[in-house]
């Protein structure tokens, strides 16, 4: 059977007034170690470009990186809110729809779980230490914290267990789920780490950062369902 092809979205920064588009190689070795070909994604200005991609790709990882606009859900603007990108927003924005809308398998992961819900119509902190406290270190990765995961959930069928010990990195975080979106995993303090589409093939998100802990079975495990998934076989 041929390898998938997973779509790996790209983040931008800007040197020079020069924009770079990049991201972290361990996304792509994640998606080759599960057993599929990863293919990068720029944003794409125009909306027929990014319809085109989603008709030629078998599947869809959406990555870490800068914030999502909260112009895009209402949010209050914070001094903290940092990287973004229009543009990036809005091919991410439609790409999910699309997958949802198809049964396209995609797969979010710490930005790409923010994405998937303000796509579909949810909310944002835009600072979770000044909005929903510090209980919980959700940007530091050293520490981590454990997420409970719903025992009925995909999440819990892919990972094989009903808690996990992430890494996290972030500092907006789901406020109001989005319509059409189960919570699978929370953290101690009760922020959405998980979320599954329900009755899709294969539509998760995840607020940690599993390709930064592919040693680990269950975190490995996240990237080959997506890759199963990608070629007709996951009926998890």
């Amino acid at each position: 059977m041929p390898k998938p092809l997973i779509g790996i979205t790209l983040g931008r920064k800007f040197k020079d007034d020069e924009g770079l588009f990049a991201i972290s190689e361990t996304y792509i070795t994640a998606v080759e170690r599960a057993g599929g070909i990863g293919v990068l994604l720029p944003a794409l200005r125009d909306d027929e470009a990014v319809h085109r991609v989603f008709q030629r790709l078998d599947g869809l990882l959406l990555t870490g990186g800068a914030d999502v606009d909260p112009a895009l859900f209402g949010g209050q603007p914070h001094p903290s809110v940092y990287g973004v990108d229009a543009c990036r927003d809005a091919t991410e924005i439609a790409l999910v729809r699309m997958a949802v809308e198809n049964g396209w398998p995609f797969l979010g992961i710490c930005r790409g779980i923010q994405v998937i819900n303000v796509a579909l119509g949810g909310t944002l902190y835009t600072d979770l230490p000044d909005q929903l406290g510090p209980q919980v270190a959700h940007r530091s990765e050293e520490v981590g914290h454990p997420v409970r995961i719903d025992p009925s959930s995909r999440l819990a069928s892919v990972v094989n267990t009903v808690e996990l010990r992430v890494n996290s990195y972030h500092h907006q975080g789901i406020e109001r789920l989005a319509p059409g979106l189960k919570a699978v995993g929370w953290a101690p303090d009760g922020l959405i780490e998980a979320v599954e589409v329900p009755g899709h093939p294969f539509g998760l998100g995840v607020q940690w950062h599993p390709e930064r802990r592919l040693d680990s079975p269950p975190h490995l495990a996240l990237f080959e369902a997506l890759i199963q998934a990608a070629q007709g076989g996951y009926n998890g």
